[in-house]
């Protein structure tokens, strides 16, 4: 099943090859996981391509991962990072800096000159939870979306001197997720999905989640005892291709106009569009305040 959020927060069943979405009697995909799918249809039968779609959940919390896969690992010691980025590290995301398919990456210039994505298969905990081990965490993973990691590097480097990155990844509309969430019934294989990124067409990133360092189960179940809510999502790692680790990023990194496709087969393919600080709000960016 493809569960989607549209119009304003309704929820429904998206049938793509009919082209058709079933609404459904729950307010938001989270009550949904934490009513475990038990949910009735309104009777509501509307055309795909006349509503809009929306990020596909608000998670309680957003569990980020790095350094999980192999070749993206390797890219990262290449950058020399003041401090290591070990494999299955997890930090919180920023949920407010949620933004859905289609919306706008605003750019803020006042804040950064090195706005890198990076393509992340995003899971997502279907029901409540705590210490658990890799046997069991099957049962939490409900589905899969799409995730794009936009990042300031520029803010990441001084970050890392800390050992830490949390503002770099959490600004305003740095966390792009969609076009839907796709239930784990309708993945054969969750290690077995090619993914890829371009901007304006060219290919970016490309690799497949059989590259990963830690399996998906043992991922969720080492981070368990953080205690999932139902509707929490956890994300598994890029792959190689970033920005950063170009020989010469700034001819890479995002800029206003960039058009970005993140796509995962058999999940779906997300879209968004980086936009400056001056079409988005109609006025210059804000410088950033230091200390």
């Amino acid at each position: 099943m493809k569960l989607i959020t549209f119009d304003g927060g309704r929820v429904g069943r998206l049938e793509l090859e009919d082209g058709v979405v079933i609404e459904l009697d729950v307010p938001s995909t989270r009550e949904y996981f934490e009513r475990g799918g038990d949910v009735r249809e309104t009777g509501e039968r509307l055309a795909y391509a006349d509503v809009k779609l929306e990020a596909p959940i608000r998670p309680k919390k957003f569990f980020h991962t790095a350094g999980n896969f192999a070749d993206h690992h390797n890219e990262l010691e290449a950058v020399d990072w003041s401090h290591p980025v070990h494999k299955g590290i997890v930090f919180f995301q920023n949920v407010d800096a949620i933004i859905g398919p289609d919306d706008d990456i605003v750019y803020p210039e006042g804040l950064t000159k090195e706005l890198d994505y990076e393509l992340e298969l995003a899971i997502i905990i279907g029901k409540a939870g705590k210490f658990f081990g890799p046997d069991e965490a099957v049962d939490y993973i409900a589905g899969f979306t799409v995730f794009n990691d936009i990042t300031a590097r520029d803010i990441q480097r001084k970050e890392m001197e800390s050992g830490v990155f949390s503002f770099s990844k959490g600004i305003d509309t740095f966390c792009p997720i969609g076009p839907w969430i796709v239930t784990a019934d309708e993945v054969p294989d969750m290690h077995e999905l090619p993914m890829q990124l371009r901007v304006n067409g060219e290919v970016r990133q490309q690799g497949n989640t059989n590259q990963t360092r830690i399996r998906f189960p043992h991922l969720v179940a080492y981070h368990s005892p953080q205690i999932y809510s139902a509707g929490d999502i956890i994300t598994t790692g890029t792959i190689s291709g970033v920005a950063a680790v170009q020989p010469n990023p700034f001819d890479f990194y995002l800029q206003p106009g960039d058009r970005i496709e993140a796509e995962i087969t058999g999940i779906g393919t997300l879209r968004n569009q980086v936009v400056g600080w001056q079409h988005a709000y109609g006025e210059p960016a804000p410088q950033r305040v230091d200390w």
